[in-house]
């Protein structure tokens, strides 16, 4: 495919795991970025990245950093409110969006449970059909380093994972996975109108994730089956109640049934999208030293 564009692209979420990688890849394809954040003197993103001041909660703080750009990445991180008026103040300066969405429209339990972000999702998605956007979706599934925040401080700390739903299966996607097709989106023609779900190459259960992650540490890690009361009550007070409930709902349906597996980085890319055990290996300080005596 060739180049689309010169111009700077805008990265909003500029500052978080997806973002990061988007910019990253960016860069490395020689593509000048402008990234979004409320507070640009702790982003600490590279040097040649042009940091801009900008809130998705007040919708006429974007106007200086949409001046000039050619396309944006939209990740949303603020309340719903304003996003009629963000994607209005978007089709008024550019023409191209790429939107970091998620798979509510696969058929497969586990994207098919109630989840408020979802339904937010398909209204944005409404949002920039409406203002004439060109656009490309990206929906990635479970993000492999979710692992890292709710398992590392238990492996850290012992041998244990005391988790629910240990049989059910998901595929992992590493987020610079994400941020590849993100940006290939964004700097190359012919993925306008494109509807990609983005996942790792394997179907999982999470027991195998956690033994994945004890290989790679040298270590035993063992899986312990809570119940779903039970995690209710191990998160209560650290975790919100409908993120408990979205997550149970999604473990709890998908039983039964291998992980939805796309092969759209392949297809996007070129190459496969790592595998979960390749993530953990580039990740594996987040859990603690190798081989406890």
């Amino acid at each position: 495919m060739t180049r689309a564009r010169v111009h700077p692209v805008l990265v909003t979420g500029a500052t978080g795991r997806v973002g990061r990688a988007v910019i990253a890849q960016l860069l490395d394809a020689g593509v000048p970025v402008r990234a979004l954040t409320r507070r640009p003197a702790t982003a600490g993103l590279p040097a040649s990245v042009e940091v801009v001041a900008g809130d998705l909660t007040v919708p006429e703080s974007l106007d200086a950093a949409l001046q000039g750009v050619g396309a944006v990445f939209l990740l949303w991180t603020a309340p719903p409110g304003t996003a009629p008026a963000v994607v209005e103040r978007l089709a008024s300066h550019t023409r191209r969006v790429v939107f970091l969405s998620s798979p509510h429209k696969t058929p497969h339990p586990f994207f098919q449970q109630p989840n408020p972000m979802a339904r937010f999702h398909a209204d944005v998605e409404r949002l920039i059909a409406a203002a004439g956007l060109a656009s490309t979706i990206v929906r990635p599934g479970m993000f492999a380093s979710n692992t890292r925040f709710w398992w590392s401080s238990m492996i850290r700390d012992g041998d244990v994972v005391r988790w629910p739903y240990g049989a059910a299966e998901t595929a992992p996607i590493d987020e610079r996975d994400i941020g590849t097709v993100a940006a290939r989106s964004l700097y190359e023609d012919g993925h306008t109108g494109a509807d990609y779900v983005l996942t790792g190459p394997e179907s999982l259960s999470q027991a195998a994730q956690v033994s994945a992650i004890g290989e790679v540490l040298g270590r035993q890690i063992r899986f312990e089956e809570l119940s779903p009361d039970e995690f209710r009550r191990e998160t209560a007070g650290r975790w919100p109640g409908p993120i408990v409930e979205m997550l149970l709902a999604a473990w709890g349906a998908t039983i039964g049934h291998p992980a939805f597996v796309t092969s759209t980085v392949a297809d996007v890319v070129g190459s496969p999208p790592r595998t979960f055990r390749q993530w953990v290996v580039d990740n594996v300080d987040a859990f603690g030293d190798a081989q406890r005596g």
